[in-house]
């Protein structure tokens, strides 16, 4: 009989390897995702998986931007509508939205609803930017942000989801 894939071993085996690989290279492996039209990094150490958006829950009484409660094999995670929780728009609900779900290691079944997913980023050789709140400018001009998720599960309005 053929051996069962694994699909969360795999992608935490990828992640770590691919963890490995940049702590070797001293480069960051940093994800690039769409936010209400703006380019974002989110350093993928701080995710677990980047999921399609599932069918969603409706919390009562909860933020605008608490879209709902999602069922993850099992598991149920609160998702986060990240642009309307900066107050920058809100995500479409289309089929390219995808849910980041938060690492383990936060403590917080949590996870990110963004418009898109661009795939991995090097930044080594972009240039640094304070334009705009920009981080980064890639070769092409590109302006890009960094989502510091440390800094946001921390935040006390993001802890509160009720009104």
């Amino acid at each position: 009989m053929a051996k069962r894939l694994d699909l969360r071993a795999f992608q935490q085996d990828l992640n770590d390897r691919m963890q490995d690989r940049s702590r070797q290279g001293g480069q960051q492996s940093l994800l690039g995702v769409q936010i209400a039209g703006q380019n974002w990094l989110v350093d993928m150490s701080d995710i677990s998986e980047v999921l399609s958006l599932p069918r969603l829950t409706s919390v009562p009484l909860s933020q605008d931007w608490f879209r709902g409660v999602a069922n993850v094999r099992g598991n149920l995670y609160g998702v986060v509508d990240i642009a309307a929780y900066l107050q920058n728009g809100a995500a479409s609900g289309e089929a390219t939205n995808r849910i980041l779900l938060l690492a383990e290691r936060y403590g917080f079944n949590t996870a990110l609803l963004v418009d898109g997913v661009l795939g991995l980023r090097d930044t080594s050789e972009w240039r640094r930017s304070v334009e705009d709140g920009a981080q980064f400018v890639d070769k092409q001009g590109v302006s890009w942000r960094s989502l510091a998720v440390v800094e946001l599960v921390e935040q006390p309005e993001f802890l509160q989801i009720g009104i």
